[in-house]
């Protein structure tokens, strides 16, 4: 109504918000008059406490409504659902499919902030400690531009929600796709290999940190297979070799073994042997013995070669107190995230969230028997150790990788599915588990045979080539 012919979408998290893209004509970007006019018209809604009504609505009505409003992409997504219902929400004249579970009034969300930001705008929830204050807007420029590639090339390929990925599928035209996807992976792993490489005998140390489940382990041996091409030898160094012995690993609030905090690590040891390697010198390193939940030596022995260069991967790898003694310009630093460009359709974003929740509760079930109510009731600690000491310091990577593959949700949802169907009414999980399946059911399934071995994906699904 405000901006008739305007180009919009929300796409992504940012810097706790959401980040979304804003095109009117041939500007892409937001005025400060346009961001005032659309805010002083969201406070009206919120003024009025206008309702906001999930109703059902016949198949064909679905049609016809979104037809008359031109959007394609809701369209798109309906063209492969055959329910005679349609669940809507509804909020004066505008109606969305239902993929996620809403306020039912406006009044409810009148405490927010719209900030002009790069092609768009974020918008600010208040802070969950206290909601009369906003959390501050620190833009994370490498991040924006992580997504902005990845769903420019999106645009490429003209696969930008789930009802185009479900047309490729459909048509029998996703092995091609499927190849693209994995081959623009590697070639980014190549340049970065690349980048790497050119500072040859300087840098020493590539440190790999990211959240649960976002690839790092499959990622760190593809990015040494190709350093191997750039003419560099890779060494990998295991954190989990270096925790403190069982009985002085620090505690959660709850009282329980917390091995995400970075004092579970021994930080006087790893600083003796960092500085040590960093030298030259010759060390013999740590195994940890999970069993006994004591530090052991075995005779195994590392120093940095000439052409050598170590990869130290973890959730702290990018945290400043681990590599303290190693000196800047021998670190190279990265931070991956599975940063999906794709979504539901223009106005509903995939959650990196989940996409990260989805893998590894296929990957815990597939390598540790693990049932899915065991990861849901486990995520959210992951989740409060991620904010503790993974997102603070993306910022200090030098890149930031990402290892969504655009097309791996149609992969996981056989899956995932019949563990999420053993969650049952009765069990507190339930709520969530339903809702991870209505997401999935947007999906129409590949099958895995298409799948590479060094497929990033394959670290979830199992029949990697590679050993974990």
């Amino acid at each position: 109504e405000l901006f008739p012919g305007c180009d919009f979408a929300v796409e992504h998290s940012l810097s706790k918000g959401l980040y979304c893209s804003f095109r009117l004509g041939d500007e892409a970007g937001i005025t400060a008059d346009q961001l005032a006019r659309l805010d002083a018209a969201l406070r009206k809604l919120l003024e009025d406490k206008t309702p906001i009504d999930r109703i059902k609505i016949t198949f064909d009505e679905a049609i016809a409504h979104f037809e008359a409003a031109g959007a394609a992409d809701k369209l798109n997504l309906l063209r492969f659902k055959n329910a005679s219902k349609v669940s809507v929400y509804q909020c004066g004249d505008f109606m969305d499919l239902a993929n996620q579970p809403l306020a039912n009034n406006a009044a409810a969300l009148e405490n927010y902030q719209l900030i002009a930001y790069q092609q768009g705008f974020v918008v600010m929830g208040p802070d969950r400690m206290d909601p009369s204050t906003f959390p501050p807007f620190e833009p994370a420029h490498y991040i924006y531009d992580v997504f902005k590639g990845h769903k420019e090339w999106g645009r490429i390929v003209r696969v930008r929600t789930v009802g185009d990925l479900n047309e490729r599928i459909a048509k029998k035209k996703i092995h091609d796709f499927i190849d693209v996807n994995e081959a623009y992976q590697e070639k980014r792993i190549a340049l970065l290999a690349e980048q790497i490489a050119q500072r040859k005998g300087e840098l020493k140390w590539i440190l790999i940190a990211g959240p649960s489940s976002s690839g790092k382990t499959t990622f760190s041996k593809r990015l040494s297979l190709q350093l191997k091409a750039s003419g560099m030898n890779a060494k990998p160094i295991s954190l989990d070799n270096y925790f403190v012995e069982r009985g002085k690993t620090p505690l959660d609030e709850n009282g329980e073994v917390d091995y995400e905090h970075l004092e579970a690590l021994n930080l006087e040891l790893i600083d003796e042997q960092l500085t040590a390697l960093d030298r030259g010198e010759r060390v013999e390193l740590p195994y940890y013995n999970f069993h006994t939940g004591r530090r052991e030596f075995r005779g195994e022995f590392m120093h940095i070669g000439p052409d050598d260069v170590i990869v130290l991967e973890g959730i702290h790898g990018l945290n400043p107190r681990l590599t303290a003694s190693v000196p800047a310009k021998h670190k190279f630093k990265i931070y991956i995230s599975a940063l999906t460009q794709l979504n539901i359709d223009s106005n509903n974003r995939i959650s990196t969230t989940d996409n990260r929740l989805i893998r590894r509760m296929v990957r815990d079930n597939n390598f540790r028997s693990h049932p899915a109510i065991k990861t849901l009731q486990m995520w959210p600690k992951v989740r409060r150790g991620e904010k503790t000491w993974i997102f603070p310091f993306q910022k200090e990577a030098d890149v930031a990788f990402n290892s969504a593959l655009d097309y791996e949700l149609a992969v996981l949802r056989p899956f995932a599915e019949p563990l999420l169907a053993e969650i049952k009414p009765s069990m507190p999980e339930y709520a969530e588990a339903v809702r991870i399946q209505q997401f999935l059911s947007n999906f129409l399934v590949i099958p895995t045979d298409r799948v590479p071995p060094t497929s990033v994906i394959r670290e979830f699904i199992g029949q990697s080539f590679f050993q974990y």
